[in-house]
């Protein structure tokens, strides 16, 4: 059975971040000929997102310009982009962390570029996590 604490951390800050845009009045054309890039950023201790509880969310939007309540959000969405979502962060080469196992879990749930995304990984310990996409996931 899935974290209810989870689900429900994930489904407020996905309700502030995509109802935000939709207050107010009905335009006719779209605002923006972006695809929309707005996500929810997870990170807890745990073997998985089922076990584990969230220490921290934040939310991400990537387009048209970067925002959210993520720190380093222009970089974050730099990162992706390169990357090419959540699936294509890699390791940096030059990060070297010990083997000591304290399982750290990180998710991604929202839109990337028009696709629904959700994106589950869970790290040896801190280290290994800081390594992939270093403004990404640092919050």
């Amino acid at each position: 059975m899935r974290n209810p604490a989870r689900w429900a951390a994930t489904l407020a800050l996905t309700a502030t971040a995509l109802g935000a845009p939709l207050t107010g009045t009905a335009a006719a054309a779209p605002a923006s000929l972006y695809a929309p890039s707005a996500l929810v950023l997870t990170v807890g201790h745990g073997e998985s997102a089922a076990v584990a509880t969230p220490q921290r969310a934040v939310t991400l939007n990537c387009a048209p310009t970067a925002s959210g309540t993520h720190p380093a959000a222009v970089q974050a969405c730099a990162e992706l982009r390169a990357a090419g979502g959540p699936d294509g962060l890699a390791p940096a080469s030059d990060v070297r962390c010990t083997k000591e196992y304290d399982p750290v879990v990180v998710t991604v749930d929202g839109v990337w570029q028009g696709k629904r995304v959700s994106y589950e990984r869970t790290f040896g310990n801190a280290c290994v996590k800081d390594s992939y996409g270093s403004s990404v996931f640092a919050f």
